[in-house]
């Protein structure tokens, strides 16, 4: 098992680790902030450091059961087993992809009571398939996710029994990927407070801490992908996509 210490801070970009495996599929850690992909979300890239040597992760991806596969290039020297490593994060890719992910999540605040049917979250370019007949009016719903975003409303995370689905089954905004059950327990992402509550959704993925990190986005485009299904892309609006 691969503890996830991205799940209790995402802004901690640095860790030491042992090292529990090291072979051609990648490096398996006790623990890592080497976010894996799923739901998305690429898989974090960075470098791994021991005495005598180093390595860089081109990827994090699921391994079996709970593990973290940090895989690099074939012809990589890898740490020895039991080994002790230094990881360090690529961190401005990293931190596009938190505001990006939580981009997604306003977007999905800004069209509440819509299902979502698929997304996909890039550093560069992001987007979210809506199951809705006619395509939202491009301008006014920028305008709705920007000023969400000038809100610098504060993001949570936090962890709730798996039963809170079954009360409130609404909590789930994807038709096509359901949150994981059977480990008892989920995790919820808030954007906003109790009192003024903005967006609420398990998420497994990693975020900002308010939404003004996030700087003004654009929607690049809005796609039709069916009867009844439209694609939403989202891009930073400054050229240097710098908060």
């Amino acid at each position: 098992m691969t503890k996830r210490l991205f799940l209790e801070d995402s802004a901690t970009s640095t860790m030491t680790a042992k090292v529990l495996h090291a072979g051609t599929d990648g490096v398996i850690l006790d623990q890592t902030v080497f976010y894996a992909r799923s739901g998305g979300q690429p898989g974090d890239a960075g470098t791994l450091h021991w005495d005598g040597g180093h390595l860089a992760v081109t990827e994090a991806i699921k391994g079996e059961g709970e593990a973290i596969l940090h895989v690099a290039a074939a012809d990589a020297a890898l740490p020895p087993v039991g080994a002790t490593v230094t990881g360090t994060l690529d961190w401005p890719r990293r931190h596009r992809l938190m505001r990006m992910h939580t981009a997604l999540h306003l977007l999905c605040a800004a069209l509440p009571g819509v299902s979502v049917t698929g997304g996909q979250i890039g550093a560069d370019k992001s987007r979210l398939d809506f199951d809705i007949a006619e395509p939202p009016q491009r301008e006014a719903l920028e305008a709705s996710l920007n000023a969400l975003i000038s809100g610098d409303h504060p993001i949570s995370a936090e962890w709730v029994d798996e039963a809170v689905l079954d009360s409130n089954p609404s909590l789930v905004r994807t038709l096509s990927v359901k949150p994981p059950r059977g480990t008892g327990r989920l995790r919820l992402v808030r954007i906003g407070t109790a009192e003024s509550l903005i967006d609420l959704q398990p998420c497994g993925g990693t975020h900002v801490a308010r939404t003004g990190e996030l700087g003004r986005m654009r929607i690049a485009k809005i796609e039709n992908k069916g009867r009844q299904n439209r694609r939403i892309v989202l891009e930073f609006a400054q050229e240097d996509a710098t908060p």
